[in-house]
């Protein structure tokens, strides 16, 4: 699959695509075994936050998820050609109405790996025409490709801040 093109996402966009090297489906297929591993190595400081007022691991991992699940969402919608505007959302409202201080780290690392593995049978059954629809979120153009490709970025975007900011 070829990369999506600077005038398929919208600017906030790129700080995600430019982090993927490589074939993106397999990039998407390998982050469903190696996040969660990555995720078990942290359970000792899953209620951490590197300063005050940041998320906790805990909270981080589970804002990935959400992530993850509202971005599947907008591409579903898009690769079926719909045509109405879908929301945006405010990431840190989302957090605060969480409870994810509730759960274990473990749970997150099993809820990634589920979702991830079913969000790949979608991914594998697009086609070029799928790939090339695009569709407004948040206000904002983005095609299927391009939101495939911010998926895989925004795990390795964060899985960067965990290395430098929390361990």
């Amino acid at each position: 699959m070829n990369r999506p093109q600077t005038h398929e996402y919208p600017v906030w966009a790129e700080q995600y695509i430019s982090l993927v090297e490589g074939d993106v489906l397999n990039l998407l297929n390998r982050q469903a075994s190696e996040f969660p591993d990555f995720i078990n190595d942290l359970v000792e400081k899953a209620d951490y936050a590197y300063a005050p007022d940041k998320w906790t691991i805990k909270q981080l991992i589970g804002h990935i998820i959400d992530t993850e699940r509202i971005l599947a969402y907008r591409l579903t919608c898009f690769a079926r050609a719909e045509n109405h505007a879908l929301p945006g959302f405010d990431e840190d409202e989302y957090v605060a109405n969480a409870h994810f201080q509730d759960r274990s780290l473990l749970s997150f690392s099993e809820e990634f790996t589920l979702l991830r593995k079913a969000n790949m049978f979608l991914f594998n059954s697009l086609s070029e025409k799928d790939l090339d629809r695009s569709g407004t979120a948040s206000e904002r153009q983005i095609t299927v490709r391009a939101l495939l490709f911010v998926i895989a970025g925004h795990v390795i975007h964060h899985t960067q801040i965990i290395k430098s900011r929390y361990l």
